[in-house]
């Protein structure tokens, strides 16, 4: 029995979208099995978890200076929010280094 076009062309696209995906697949695997961890990597990961502390610090310390300018004494905005921000940036490049470990494994 004969098949329709309609049907030879559906069973076409299946295959040549299976095709594609499983060509990705070996490509995306074949990339972590190559990639190469040197130094160049490490200085990105660095710049990256310095960046993911700074960011917040710097936010905290200027909204701390702003309250502080609007909202005078005890206690400082500034030390408290320039805090917060350490400890949220710690938090944030913790958790992403984590990340990171556990799409390698």
């Amino acid at each position: 029995m004969s098949r329709r076009p309609e049907e030879r062309e559906r069973d076409r696209r299946e295959r040549d979208l299976q095709w594609q995906v499983a060509r990705r697949a070996r490509r995306r695997l074949a990339a972590r099995r190559a990639r190469d961890e040197g130094v160049w990597f490490w200085l990105g990961m660095f710049g990256l978890v310095g960046w993911s502390i700074a960011i917040p610090t710097v936010a905290g310390t200027a909204i701390g200076l702003w309250l502080d300018g609007h909202f005078p004494g005890q206690p400082s905005w500034t030390i408290t929010l320039m805090l917060v921000g350490v400890v949220l940036g710690c938090l944030m490049a913790w958790r992403w280094i984590r990340e990171e470990r556990v799409d390698d494994e």
